[in-house]
């Protein structure tokens, strides 16, 4: 049992956990341009979560269900409008986003919105923690068994279909550990920040890096750093962690942009 005086412990880890694992995976999506997909699963998985909440069920399974369906539903949507995909993933986004508000006042579920939206890290607890090393493992494990096929796919997908790689196998299994993700991380920063911690941390070292492997370790040591400081400055000035986070990583966009203004060879 924590002592109630490091009662910032599981908080503070749970940060450092998110802020490797969410850029690592943003740099896994931006680099096989499917970003997109991590902002609809974050979205899709609200039904899930206020469904699972509403019978007192585990919101992971609800989440995870949810985000899957939503992902899946928009792959089909994708089929059926060629050179359209961005405006039908758009419409499924808006419409899982719909639903999980409208289940609320249907089912009375005591579901604070504003939580599920934006996160509240300083009241994670060891589920939470236990969620984020699962979701942590299971990408691990991708990383280890399918590095080479993950670089095929991002550089030539094509050419990977072609060589007979099992590439929508691997993009399942990359859609199942980016909602597992989304999940873990909205304790911390919420369905509506997420998308900021996972895209950010890459987008300022993706020019600099000359492989996925140091884009991923770049990216994680960034997103590492940006969860550390957005925890210790909300302890210190009492504030919600999550937005902070979400405007941390605005403000290391508009860094790396006022750098490169003045420094145009970098």
């Amino acid at each position: 049992m924590i002592d109630p005086n490091f009662w910032w412990l599981t908080p503070l880890l749970l940060a450092l956990l998110i802020g490797l694992i969410c850029p690592t995976t943003g740099a896994l999506l931006i680099t096989q341009r499917r970003i997109l997909l991590a902002n609809l699963l974050a979205h899709s998985v609200l039904p899930g979560l206020v469904l699972a909440l509403a019978f007192e069920l585990d919101p992971t399974i609800g989440g995870l269900i949810s985000g899957l369906i939503g992902a899946l539903l928009a792959e089909k949507l994708n089929q059926q409008f060629k050179g359209r995909e961005e405006a039908a993933m758009n419409t499924v986004l808006a419409g899982f986003t719909a639903l999980g508000v409208l289940l609320v006042p249907l089912l009375q579920a005591r579901v604070d919105l504003e939580t599920i939206l934006f996160g509240d890290l300083l009241a994670a607890n060891s589920a939470d923690l236990i969620r984020t090393c699962i979701a942590t493992a299971a990408l691990s494990v991708l990383l280890l068994s399918r590095y080479e096929d993950l670089v095929f796919i991002g550089i030539d997908p094509d050419g990977a279909i072609a060589a007979k790689r099992p590439v929508n196998q691997i993009r399942f299994l990359a859609i199942v550990i980016t909602a597992l993700v989304v999940i873990s991380a909205i304790t911390a920063v919420g369905i509506v920040l997420v998308i900021a911690l996972l895209c950010a941390p890459v987008l300022v070292h993706i020019e600099a890096s000359s492989s996925l492997r140091s884009l991923m370790l770049r990216s994680a040591a960034t997103g590492l750093l940006l969860c550390g400081s957005g925890m210790t400055i909300a302890m210190v000035a009492d504030l919600p962690p999550g937005p902070l986070i979400g405007v941390l990583c605005v403000v290391l966009l508009l860094a790396k942009s006022t750098a490169s203004q003045w420094n145009p060879s970098n």
